[in-house]
């Protein structure tokens, strides 16, 4: 492997094992990365650069923004540092936003105008991984998903060509873009259509008790409610004081309608095991998440679970889920609303799964010696795949598996099929494997 070629074309750019300040380039989000080399590119001519050198080595590309992925864990590789490009232009409701952007960024500077993108729930979380898995998010009622909103991108192919990407130039591409995940260039810019957004209605309910009865109410409100309401249901053990143990119903109501939001959340707040804990409008910004990163001296232990799309959240989906979490003392179950403007978009429409689900559900023990051992693993895995059995997908952001097999995990048949079709026109030798990977068809 010639380094040496890499960072005389890319001088200043390039760390590799050795360099000072290899250690800290290796760090990111999620934990410490062993590649063989990191560019941390400062513009998209660097990015062309150093992907024609992958190409040409063959050497498998990581892309990182935010550094929330598993895969920067994954050794050997380039390591393609964003983090530089994170510049944000707002030209009406269109925002052009750099592909080393992240969500609270983007939420600060279209604060300011008076705008919103559906995103994710974490500030630190990248633009690009986020969009190019699909993006569920705050908005996804009233909005869809991060990539409906996508409608352009600068991409960087295999062959460090550098091209637009609309559904109108290259109509096949900017279709797996949306939901197929980063297996077909490197996105260095993000081209949304925002939406006017003022402010936000924010609500966190504590919740006691029994949480089927809860949760069966939960589902009913949400088939009624107004496309502006968002809630999620989240129960966790005490891992930490930042996050005490308990059950929590959190919404967002998209404006600074309180009374609307008070009205939509009526048939929750009625309930004697719920109660108001706070109802108050806010900026977009604050509502986001600020997710520590990982600590190199205290890693996080294995999960043992995994995620779902659930066409129905039915009372045998609520008893398994609950009862998963009752099973396992150190285990988390997080649940999010879907349908409204999401369930708008025909499945052919973009790649990703399950346009008719209605709620995503996670559940996964946390592996900790003393609490999970040999024998109590595989009948956390059975509960877990008896769960992702009553779905329709899942929702490759929230899994951090980095199985090379996979992404067959991700999508329908068909869906796959025209992935590995346009994988095999843009990317054939799977230079872009560091993912939930595609493989050329």
């Amino acid at each position: 492997m010639q380094i040496d070629e890499l960072t005389s074309e890319l001088p200043g750019r390039v760390v590799a094992p050795g360099d000072d300040g290899w250690d800290a380039a290796r760090h990111f989000h999620s934990g410490i990365g062993e590649p063989d080399a990191i560019v941390r590119a400062a513009s998209v001519a660097d990015v062309a650069g150093a992907v024609r050198w992958a190409a040409g080595e063959g050497v498998p590309i990581l892309v990182r923004s935010g550094g929330h992925s598993a895969w920067g864990t994954v050794p050997g590789g380039l390591t393609v540092d964003l983090t530089a490009l994170n510049d944000i232009d707002v030209d009406g409701t269109l925002v052009r936003v750099g592909g080393g952007a992240t969500w609270g960024h983007i939420a600060e500077a279209l604060a300011d105008h008076g705008l919103g993108v559906s995103s994710g729930d974490t500030a630190s979380v990248g633009v690009g991984g986020l969009t190019l898995g699909g993006g569920i998010g705050w908005m996804v009622r009233s909005w869809g998903l991060a990539a409906d909103q996508l409608v352009g991108a600068q991409l960087v192919t295999a062959a460090g060509d550098v091209i637009e990407v609309t559904e109108a130039t290259h109509p096949d591409l900017f279709w797996a873009l949306r939901g197929g995940g980063g297996n077909f260039g490197v996105v260095t810019r993000f081209d949304f259509r925002a939406h006017p957004l003022d402010a936000v209605v924010f609500a966190t309910l504590g919740l006691t008790g029994d949480a089927r009865p809860i949760l069966r109410a939960l589902r009913d409100t949400l088939k009624a409610a107004p496309r502006e309401l968002t809630v999620t249901f989240m129960d966790v053990p005490a891992m930490d004081p930042s996050a005490p143990a308990g059950a929590t119903i959190t919404a967002v109501w998209i404006g600074d309608d309180e009374a609307a939001a008070r009205s939509a959340l009526a048939p929750l707040l009625d309930l004697d095991d719920v109660h108001e804990t706070d109802i108050s409008v806010t900026r977009y910004p604050e509502v986001l998440e600020d997710m520590p990163a990982a600590d190199p001296d205290n890693p996080m232990p294995g999960f043992v679970g995994g995620n779902t799309l659930l066409r129905e959240l039915s009372d045998d989906a609520i008893e398994r889920l609950v009862a998963f979490r009752e099973a396992n003392e150190a285990s988390v179950l997080f649940l999010r609303s879907l349908g409204g403007a999401f369930g708008d978009v025909p499945q052919e429409r973009t790649a990703f799964p399950a346009r008719d689900a209605t709620w995503f559900a996670m559940a996964g023990a946390f592996d900790i010696p003393g609490l999970v051992d040999d024998e109590s693993r595989p009948v956390i895995v059975t509960a877990w795949d008896a769960i992702e059995a009553l779905g329709a997908g899942i929702y490759g952001n929230f899994s951090m598996s980095t199985d090379a097999d996979f992404a067959d995990k991700l999508y329908p048949a068909a869906t796959m099929a025209r992935l590995r079709e346009v994988k095999r026109e843009w990317d054939p030798a799977n230079v872009f494997s560091r993912n939930h990977n595609v493989r050329p068809g």
